[in-house]
Order: C-alpha cells, then structure tokens, then sequence
C-alpha cells in the first residue's frame, strides 16, 4: 500500500459515493487508474465494505450503551449467540475484569434492560456491566 492508495482510503471514509473521476483528480490518476486501485482495495481486504452512515437516533436507535459481559467460561467462541441479537452492533472479545465488550444500540432503557436480558440467557454469562452513553464527542474512522 502506497501513499496514493492512503489518500484514496481517506477520501472515501469521507464519502464513499465520490465518483472515481473526482477521486482521480484529487490523486493525480485517471478515473480507470483509480477505479483499478480501488478494486485492488476491496480484493485484498483492505475495503470490507462501502456502507451509509446513518444517525441512529433518526431511526428510534438513540441510546448507546456498551456493555461489559462477565463469564464462567471462555466465551470466545459465542460470537453467533451475540450476533443473533439484532441490537448488538459490535461484539468484542477482551482482556481485563470482563470476556466480551458490547456495542448496543436501542431506542429506550427498558429495551436496553431487555437486551441486558437475552445476554444474560447466553450459556457461559455470568453478568452484565452496562454503560449508557450521554454525549458522543466525536467518532473517527482508522486513519489510513
């Protein structure tokens, strides 16, 4: 991965529909030079997707809360059991106090509080820390 291929991965974080002859431009590359490195890109893994970025809270999602799971047993292979849930937006195996890190979103607490409790059926959990988010600063995407 070059330099170029670092500016066009920067400009499409910023807007994935900017056409090829536009991001060309920006690159000093043709639009056909740019759609090759781009399908490059997406071979290799280096674009696992091109997506919308929506504002959660427009479509009833507006509560954010990550969510500590603790566990009896290595959890590292319960990833579908948290993927099944439709609110779960990430799931991560960790180090430290807890087995998995969760990303949830919902629209109220009480549907939080029943996320909280369809983990909490998931063979191997033991608990639950919740942190419900106030305020989002800011979020970034990896720097290429």
């Amino acid at each position: 991965m070059d330099d170029t291929d670092r500016h066009l991965l920067a400009l499409l974080q910023q807007d994935a529909s900017t056409p090829y002859a536009a991001l060309g431009r920006a690159v000093g590359l043709s639009a056909g030079a740019t759609h090759e490195r781009v399908r490059k890109l997406r071979e290799r893994g280096v674009i696992r997707r091109t997506s919308a970025d929506v504002d959660p809270a427009a479509l009833g999602r507006g509560v954010l809360a990550f969510v500590m799971v603790d566990s009896t047993a290595w959890m590292g292979d319960s990833g579908e059991r948290f993927a099944a849930l439709p609110e779960v937006l990430e799931a991560h195996v960790i180090a430290g106090s807890a087995s998995v890190l969760l990303k949830v979103r919902t629209g109220t607490t009480e549907q939080l509080q029943d996320v909280l409790r369809r983990v909490y059926a998931i063979d191997g959990v033991s608990g639950t820390r919740a942190t419900v988010v106030l305020e989002t600063f800011f979020e970034r995407p990896v720097t290429p």
